[in-house]
């Protein structure tokens, strides 16, 4: 499988990287090791994780994905074969306050280095920008962290475009290291919050960009279309504001592009982000074995330019 480059940060992934807040959350330990050891098989080498990942489940810590990864890694001795992102200023209670100050994130990248049981992160995140901390604080947390080789590489996710261009220009004025990869909500349901000016200035700057919810909270994989089938489901919250005129013309979209390549609705809006310009590698989680064809069928797809062109104009807002 070909590896594909995360920006000016010389770090390469796989084409797909794989969402691991689905560990100690809808997977637990053993059926978290049995999805991580097929992910591995595929070739599949790169997974993000967060500080605050289980944190909503009942009864299960936050850090518990963190922990299986680490504790994975740690007993398959395959940690120098694995590209590891996590992230932190994300609250560790749900709907709590962000906190990007160079106290918090100083004590989340320690904890986090105890929980993956590693001595270096490939990939570190802020998570969230709580947009009131000045941008440098984060960069001099993970300065001190950089010169150590406990982090090799930092990236920002969720951030306003001038918040994130701050950050950019603080590096530089002040001699700090630099984000490198950008992490959006992107998909063919959510545009908005990339395209324009933070793709700009991710283009303009050279930023990796891998984005999450890459199948909408499932919405994507076409087994929700109507309000019925999310009930029971945890991810009714995030994806029933999907059903409508839109949505369903996105569907409709993805089943006739799907059924000519003879692949799944999943595996086709994987591939769209996949060929979007700037781009460089789309995160998505699996519950089951079945569902990593979808990862194979998006890397093994050739999209026409009239594929890419019915999925965007299917997707565009009014």
């Amino acid at each position: 499988m070909d590896k594909v480059k995360l920006g000016k940060s010389g770090l390469k992934s796989a084409p797909i990287i794989f969402g691991g807040n689905v560990f100690g959350w809808t997977l637990d330990e053993k059926e978290s090791f049995k999805m991580l050891d097929e992910l591995f098989e595929l070739g599949f080498n790169t997974i993000d994780t967060a500080d605050v990942y289980s944190r909503w489940a009942n009864g299960v810590p936050h850090g518990t994905s963190e922990r299986i990864i680490g504790k994975w890694m740690k007993e398959r001795k395959i940690r120098n074969k694995i590209t590891l992102i996590t992230k932190g200023g994300s609250s560790l209670q749900p709907g709590g306050p962000k906190n990007s100050s160079i106290d918090y994130l100083t004590g989340a990248v320690k904890d986090s280095l105890l929980r993956l049981q590693t001595d270096y992160i490939d990939l570190y995140f802020t998570h969230f920008d709580d947009g009131e901390t000045p941008v440098n604080e984060a960069l001099e947390a993970y300065q001190k962290f950089m010169e150590s080789g406990e982090i090799k590489h930092i990236g920002a996710s969720n951030f306003s475009a001038e918040r994130l261009q701050k950050s950019i220009d603080d590096a530089a004025d002040k001699d700090l290291p630099s984000y490198e990869v950008f992490q959006p909500e992107y998909n063919l349901m959510v545009r908005d919050k990339f395209e324009g000016e933070i793709e700009e200035i991710c283009t303009k700057n050279n930023l990796g960009v891998i984005p999450y919810f890459s199948l909408a909270s499932g919405f994507l994989t076409g087994k929700y279309r109507k309000k019925e089938d999310f009930e029971g489901k945890e991810r009714k919250i995030f994806a029933d504001k999907f059903l409508n005129e839109r949505g369903e013309k996105v569907l409709k979209s993805l089943d006739e592009i799907s059924e000519k390549h003879n692949i799944s609705q999943a595996g086709l809006a994987l591939a769209w982000l996949m060929n979007k310009p700037g781009v460089s590698a789309p995160i998505a989680s699996a519950t089951q074995s079945s569902h990593l064809k979808s990862f194979t069928e998006a890397v093994e797809v050739s999209l026409s330019k009239e594929d890419m062109e019915a999925l965007n104009k299917a997707s565009e807002t009014a």
